[in-house]
């Protein structure tokens, strides 16, 4: 199936030059997830005309409502969602609380913040659903924010229970560690740290990252976005159902090791992805490769992200 990428950008946007538009129709999952599972990794894109983008923002993407989210939601067969800011929307949260107030309690949120955000301000936030900030260290994607600034917002999120997420690559973990091992708070690593899998997977290089999970138990990893990780494929597309084999061996060794600190989402409606758009349905379908036994998934989907974004119901 080819997709078109036709998918508006409202308001005043052009969209990015090469955009990838979200898969259109995804496929039905062979792969049932756990009653109450939790995509724990997803994203809304404005629309640009209710909800406008960054000025500084590094890409202009096509429009990704809350209702269409949703929609996938149910499709797939999860109960719920956790909706993390999208880079497009820098610090200007609006569109993820909107999706937050409009989901019947069904998501809870990550948002990102600056400096000069108010106690009132971070209140309101919490009352929304936000349980969370993302501090995004991938140069391509962000301008630069002093680690002192980031410390400070991680002290005052701390207060309100909240977790930090960070995003990173693999190769930036050295000169991260320090700060990363100083925060407060539970920590959330989006994709594992993006690890380079054409390395061994025993290798130094993962066995640092495995290293950091080890020995501080505040850290948690996703194990998401095996398309934006795989160098060898096969692609999550037509029908695929052994995709993105290259990756498997890094999640499933997270999964096995860190049973209790593991969460997986979509990353829909996947921001720059260069090569292709994958069907959502067929991502659903890697988890059982990455998380073999039924006790795991359920960890995974349900008992994990509850426990981070719904304690008050465990």
């Amino acid at each position: 199936m080819t997709q078109a990428n036709d998918k508006p950008t409202s308001g005043h946007f052009t969209k990015t030059p090469g955009w990838l538009d979200w898969f259109e129709g995804p496929s039905q999952p062979r792969f049932r997830v756990p009653v109450g599972s939790v995509d724990a990794h997803c994203h809304v894109f404005g629309p640009g005309a209710d909800f406008p983008y960054a000025p500084e923002r590094k890409y202009t993407p096509c429009d990704a409502s809350r209702q269409q989210l949703f929609a996938l939601r149910e499709h797939l067969g999860f109960a719920r969602n956790v909706i993390v800011q999208a880079t497009c929307h820098g610090a200007d949260n609006r569109a993820l609380v909107d999706a937050l107030v409009h989901s019947q309690g069904l998501a809870r949120g990550v948002a990102t913040v600056r400096r000069g955000v108010s106690d009132a301000e971070l209140q309101a936030l919490h009352e929304a659903g936000v349980r969370g900030v993302r501090f995004n260290f991938v140069k391509r994607l962000v301008d630069f924010t002093p680690k002192d600034e980031l410390l400070e917002i991680a002290n005052r999120i701390h207060a309100l229970g909240w977790h930090v997420v960070i995003y990173f690559e693999a190769v930036d973990l050295p000169e991260l560690w320090d700060f990363f091992t100083a925060l407060p708070t539970t920590v959330v690593v989006d994709h594992m740290g993006r690890p380079d899998v054409a390395l061994p997977v025993n290798g130094p290089q993962f066995a640092l990252f495995e290293k950091f999970m080890r020995e501080h138990p505040n850290v948690w990893s996703k194990v998401s976005c095996p398309e934006r990780l795989s160098l060898t494929g096969p692609k999550a597309l037509a029908g695929e159902q052994s995709a993105y084999r290259d990756v498997v061996p890094f999640a499933r060794r997270i999964v096995e090791q860190f049973p209790d600190r593991v969460l997986w989402g979509t990353d829909w409606p996947h921001p720059n992805l260069k090569d292709h758009m994958p069907d959502d349905g067929l991502l659903v379908d890697f988890i059982p490769h990455i998380a073999p036994t039924p006790e795991l998934q359920q960890k995974l989907l349900v008992t994990n992200p509850m426990k981070l974004y719904w304690p008050e119901e465990c």
